[in-house]
């Protein structure tokens, strides 16, 4: 393979479809150079020999087409073409085709050196001289630059009416008209140029008579087609794409995690009988609406917990006509539709809108995802298909008539990407919401059915719980509340029905209006809205030095030297550091403290902040492996178990029948690739598309893992029909397969592992929940509805380190309650306090352990489980990893005099009430702790 192949896809980051798509463009102009003379017959006979499925190229030049599903990146794929060519061939003409605006603008954007997408980034030859960007709109002006020899790469962006517009009656377009600089016109200097490449967006739309003639007179030397639906809808009916190399399908990339996950919703006992469709449609407009302010709170919840930016989702309304979309607008728009919430806040996006106004709505739609961007609900007919690709829509409200399918395949599009990337696992921010009150059962028979490409789960809204209001709620670890200060994640306002305000220091964002801005901070141990109890620094002056005394304090924790167990700050030594270091905080602060009533004692404060940081934390080191030597990683030599592995050949008639329809993911050779010459690189070449399998370093164990496969195989099935199952089963046997390596693998080094603290205390992180008000109780009170407990907040807590916690069961809640009353302070961590990892699949998951609490004796680390899960895979190597923590732990906290760690692994139905912390941890401890050296 190309060397250029595996530099591109690693400064790109491309994901495994995409780098997939580079391999088979790597070999394509391999087999076929790109050139003006290239025989098309003889260059066809070739793909077809790669490409079995390989019909035509349906243009008068080498033609592909990567069918890549919405949400995957076919963008960043255009990027990673362009890189490769111009890197390994010395290509440095290329010509990107966009089928309307609102795409043109988006990849002019996205070609355009520092923007958020921008899709070169990490091309190192590109950073210092990066593509020249020509487009429809100022290739007149940059004519100066067509004959520089210092620009090395120049991208053309244009629009695909800026070279068809003549077909259509009128003038000769503008391109192609002489310029006197040139010589020509510039649709006919690009024509001669001898290494163009053109590279066509959305695909399927320059199938007609008039994009084909102009595609075709541009003479490139290479086609590249991107698009997620290649087929061309007629009245005759749909036709398949016939120069398709690679078909990456939407439902492989849900398979894979790439986009959110499409739900259908409707309300519970739901009823349409009776419903004039006008009342039907309003129904579904509020509950959209409510569904909206709920998700947007969830997200909110999300980002604070996990420290990431917080996303601003909005709401799509598919209307009938212009007049529909009009009347809707007007209707979100009044005083009486959620009390005005939403003036100003919805935008109408059809043919209607010319001039200004089409130049104002596209650049709404382009700033969408920005925050200060007031836009929450986006009313369309039929205009938002594809590329325009945001990631923050997680609601459709569609209201035009149509059959299931075309409701499940025109919803969905837009809404797919993830904003973060990845899914989360937090069903609310990746899950994708279609309201479908009257259709939704419709709607899940047609997405079960066996030929549907994607598969929707169910959400059923309770109308009770619409009528609450939900909160995000962010818990403030006590130590920052006493000690002034909340710490660098503070909490934003998002108002309900708004954009993010900006407003800061509020720790709680409601969903439904009311109450806004109050602080979660103030809420208590028992009923909201009570104080947490007594202040420990009364004065302000007290206050702003016990949060420099904080600020201090996490600053020494850095350095295992400075700080290696909290219990150190009630030292002498150590506070008189820390009062030399706030006293030099406090010289630019004199005019403020001198408000005062006379100057604090800065020793005392010191004295009784330190005191406080000790009461309210737990000292959880950060540890590191870090290796010695070589390191070595890989997969074990194994046997596999392949007695229910009894895949049938299919029939040539169906497999036909399927390529017509495109009604399955996989149809051609694996994923596009050519025809294997042995059986057994179907197999192996599956595998080398994890991102763990190296085929250089581990050819033999594939090989070996394929040959055991093919052998299986050939134990009941004729040899002519062993590559023909392996053709068409190629991904579920390459699934197959890696799910039996993954236990395998192995990582070490050649001289051992050192391990490594980087600090003995890690501050505590702010936490975030949702909740609505009525569920938020007390924790010595168990719910009604212990099924649903994660749906409460329970507050009360004396010896908890937050003031708010939440729980996944019962057991947890009862655990809790003997916490409060045997241990002397504990916590349930939030996500990377501990930093802890263990295997999952292809790649490493952290480990968030339930409780931590501290005792006299020791620091407890506690898991609890349901008993039928106490062998489960998944829970034994987080047991093993957490026993490996905590003995790296007490080894280090023994040396500086602190507490033992132990680990307990906790059947759920071993907790009650009347049990005693002592023993639990007498019958379940994992991990005998490490007596210090006397």
């Amino acid at each position: 393979m190309n060397r250029h192949v595996n530099t591109v896809a690693g400064r790109l980051s491309l994901r495994p479809p995409q780098r997939r798509s580079l391999e088979i463009l790597d070999r394509l102009v391999e087999v076929v150079p790109p050139s003006k003379s290239a025989d098309l017959g003889a260059a066809l006979r070739v793909i077809q020999g790669e490409f079995s499925s390989f019909a035509d190229f349906e243009r008068d030049f080498p033609s592909y087409c990567f069918a890549l599903a919405t949400g995957v990146g076919k963008t960043r794929l255009m990027g990673a073409f362009i890189s490769y060519l111009h890197l390994a061939h010395g290509i440095d003409n290329f010509f990107v085709l966009a089928p309307n605006l609102t795409i043109y603008r988006k990849l002019m954007a996205d070609f355009t050196p520092n923007t958020p997408k921008y899709v070169f980034k990490g091309i190192a030859e590109f950073a210092t001289s990066a593509p020249e960007i020509i487009t429809g709109d100022n290739y007149e002006l940059r004519a100066g630059t067509l004959f520089d020899e210092t620009i090395r790469c120049k991208v053309n962006i244009f629009n695909i009416s800026k070279i068809t517009s003549e077909v259509r009656g009128g003038k000769a377009p503008r391109i192609k008209r002489l310029s006197e600089y040139i010589g020509q016109s510039y649709f006919d200097y690009l024509a001669a140029l001898p290494n163009l490449v053109l590279i066509m967006d959305e695909s399927h739309r320059y199938r007609a008579s008039a994009g084909v003639k102009a595609i075709n007179e541009l003479k490139p030397v290479l086609g590249l087609e991107l698009t997620a639906t290649p087929y061309v809808e007629s009245s005759k009916g749909t036709t398949p794409f016939r120069n398709v190399v690679f078909d990456y399908p939407l439902g492989r990339a849900m398979a894979d995690g790439f986009v959110k996950e499409p739900a259908v919703v409707t309300r519970k006992d739901f009823n349409p009988a009776g419903m004039a469709p006008e009342e039907i449609e309003r129904l579904k407009l509020e509950d959209g609406i409510r569904l909206h302010e709920r998700v947007k709170v969830e997200l909110e919840t999300y980002a604070r917990e996990a420290g990431k930016q917080v996303v601003k989702p909005f709401l799509l309304v598919i209307a009938r006509d212009t007049t529909h979309a009009r009347h809707l607008l007007e209707t979100i728009e009044s005083d009486a539709f959620f009390d005005g919430r939403y003036k100003g806040r919805a935008i109408q996006v059809d043919s209607s809108r010319t001039g200004a106004e089409e130049e104002q709505m596209i650049e709404r739609l382009l700033r969408i995802e920005q925050g200060d961007e007031p836009t929450e609900i986006v009313i369309h007919v039929n205009m938002l298909k594809e590329g325009w690709d945001v990631t923050n829509l997680y609601t459709i409200v569609p209201l035009r008539a149509a059959n299931a399918r075309v409701l499940i395949e025109q919803s969905i599009g837009r809404g797919l990407r993830l904003p973060y990337g990845m899914r989360t696992g937090v069903a609310a921010v990746d899950r994708l919401n279609i309201v479908a009150h009257d259709r939704f059962q419709e709607i899940v028979d047609e997405a079960g059915r066996p030929d549907s490409p994607i598969r929707m789960t169910s959400v059923v809204l309770d109308p009770a719980e619409l009528g609450t209001r939900l909160q995000t709620i962010v818990s403030v670890p006590r130590v920052m509340i006493e000690l002034g200060g909340h710490g660098p994640q503070a909490a934003t306002t998002l108002d309900s029905g708004s954009a993010l305000s900006g407003a800061s220091g509020s720790g709680v964002t409601e969903a439904g209006g009311g109450d806004r801005g109050r602080s979660a901070s103030a809420e208590t141990h028992g009923e909201p809205g009570e104080r947490r109890g007594p202040v420990s620094f009364a004065t302000p002056a007290e206050r702003r030095i016990a949060q420099l005394v904080r600020e201090e304090i996490e600053r020494r924790a850095n350095s295992t030297e400075a700080l290696p167990q909290s219990g150190y700050l009630t030292r002498d030594d150590v506070q008189s550091e820390i009062v030399r270091a706030v006293e030099t905080a406090m010289a630019p602060l004199q005019t403020e403290l001198a408000m005062d009533n006379g100057r604090p004692d800065v020793r005392s404060v010191v004295a009784k902040a330190a005191t406080v940081f000790v009461e309210r934390t737990i000292d959880i080191p950060r540890i590191l492996l870090v290796p010695r030597g070589n390191i070595s990683a890989g997969f074990q030599p194994f046997t596999l178990e392949l007695a229910n592995l009894r895949l049938q050949p299919v029939s040539d008639d169906l497999w036909i029948q399927h390529l017509r329809t495109g009604v399955i993911d996989r149809l051609v050779v694996g994923e596009g690739s050519a025809e294997e010459r042995r059986a057994e690189d179907y197999v192996v070449s599956a595998l080398v598309d994890y991102d763990d399998v190296s085929y250089d370093d581990q050819a033999d164990l594939l090989y070996d893992l394929a040959g055991q496969v093919v052998t299986h195989l050939r134990t009941y099935l004729p040899d002519d029909q062993v590559s023909k199952v392996l053709r068409y089963h190629q991904r579920q046997v390459g699934q197959f397969v890696h799910a039996q390596m993954v236990p395998q693998f192995h990582e070490e080094s050649s001289e051992g592992y050192d391990v490594v603290v980087s600090r003995g205390l890690t501050p505590l992180r702010q936490s975030a929940f949702t909740a609505v008000r009525e569920h938020i109780v007390d924790y010595r009170v168990a719910p009604a509805d212990r099924a649903n407990i994660g749906k409460y907040l329970f507050t009360g807590f004396a010896r908890c380190l937050y003031p708010e916690q939440k729980f996944d069961s019962d057991p947890e809640r009862r655990l809790a309650v003997i916490l409060e009353r045997d241990a002397l302070k504990w916590m349930k961590p939030v996500r990377g306090q501990f930093q802890m990892h263990y295997r999952s699949g292809a790649g490493m998951a952290e480990y968030q352990p339930d409780f931590v609490a501290e005792t006299e004796r020791e620091i407890l680390m506690i898991e609890v489980k349901a008993r039928r899960d106490l062998e489960v895979a998944e829970v034994l190597l987080k047991r093993e990893v957490a026993r490996s923590w905590c003995i790296h732990a007490t080894g280090f906290t023994a040396a500086h005099g602190g507490k033992p760690w132990r680990y307990l692994l906790i059947p759920h139905d071993e907790i009650a009430e009347n049990v005693g912390l002592d023993a639990l941890v007498a019958r379940f401890t994992s991990v005998a702790p490490v007596v210090a050296p006397a």
